[in-house]
């Protein structure tokens, strides 16, 4: 067994508030994100129900599917595994 570093990036779209001038408060994004970041930090990831086959492609669409009926707006989800392999997952 060995492990991994991986980055993810989360994106949404929509309008810009006119008030703030922000299309999302980052705090929000960030909220939903760290429960599954501590979920699979220092995780045997095959044990989580979803990741049994833990490849970039099934994680993007496990956080989609996480993050999705938190943050609407959600348009894509990046996951890199290394500085040259990543998938790219909005919701299909």
């Amino acid at each position: 067994m060995h492990g991994h570093s991986f980055k993810i990036e989360v994106s949404v779209e929509g309008q810009v508030d006119r008030a703030s001038g922000w299309v999302y408060d980052h705090a929000q994004i960030s909220a939903a994100i760290k429960p599954l970041i501590r979920q699979l930090d220092h995780a045997y990831l095959n044990e989580i129900a979803g990741l049994e086959n833990p490849t970039i492609e099934k994680m993007a669409a496990w956080f989609w599917e996480k993050l999705a009926p938190q943050l609407p707006g959600l348009c894509e989800i990046v996951i890199h595994e290394t500085p040259t392999a990543r998938c790219v997952y909005r919701g299909e």
